[in-house]
């Protein structure tokens, strides 16, 4: 029996249609000002809720009013853009109609959580990292995904086990990454080369 489906975001149930970075303009102003970039500044931005200003002081970038202005508008239009891809909702709800919980299990920083929490209202859980502190594929935030929803992953083969799946465009955190906590993890590609491209598919597959 299947308890619940998590799912991934970005590139699985949302996608930005206008991509401007604005984190990555903040750590090539800081590149600029002479501050080596690092993978750590990534997993600071993505695992603290805060926004630009906040993450500038905190990574030691002087940013002027116009850059920050510049970097504002920058965030603003990806948020403005970000869409939920067709298949999405039609998806949740054939989960919900077989009687499984629903969470989403993200990678992405402060102020992209309020947007996907407006997009996607109503869900049983909501795992994004910089609310939890913790990023995929940390075993940390598979388990708080796990703990929001009511549900506990195990033995992914026991029959009798309660069972938990994880969907997503990433072999690394959407699929392999849960496993190491007995979530059973699925690699979603819309390019269609893999087994699945598109939710539907997925939720019918798991629902049927």
């Amino acid at each position: 029996m299947i308890a619940a489906v998590i799912f991934d975001l970005f590139g699985t149930v949302v996608e930005i249609q206008n991509r401007q970075n604005p984190y990555r303009k903040l750590l090539r102003l800081g590149a600029q000002q002479g501050r080596a970039v690092s993978q750590g500044d990534v997993c600071w931005i993505m695992t603290h809720n805060v926004g630009l200003r906040e993450a500038a002081d905190s990574l030691g970038i002087s940013l002027s009013s116009r850059d920050l202005a510049e970097l504002q508008d920058a965030l603003e239009l990806e948020l403005q853009s970000i869409r939920v891809f067709d298949d999405a909702w039609p998806a949740i709800e054939l989960l919900r109609a077989s009687g499984m919980r629903i969470g989403v299990c993200s990678n992405l920083a402060g102020p992209y959580c309020r947007a996907v929490r407006r997009l996607l209202p109503g869900l049983d859980a909501y795992a994004l990292s910089a609310e939890c502190g913790a990023m995929k594929p940390d075993p940390v935030i598979y388990r708080s995904v796990c703990t929001m929803l009511g549900v506990e992953a195990g033995r992914l083969l026991d029959p009798e086990q309660r069972r938990v799946f994880m969907v997503g465009d990433s072999r690394k955190c959407d699929e392999h990454g849960p496993r190491v906590c007995g979530i059973m993890g699925v690699h979603l590609d819309r390019s269609g080369t893999r087994r699945f491209s598109d939710l539907v598919e997925f939720s019918k597959s798991i629902s049927s």
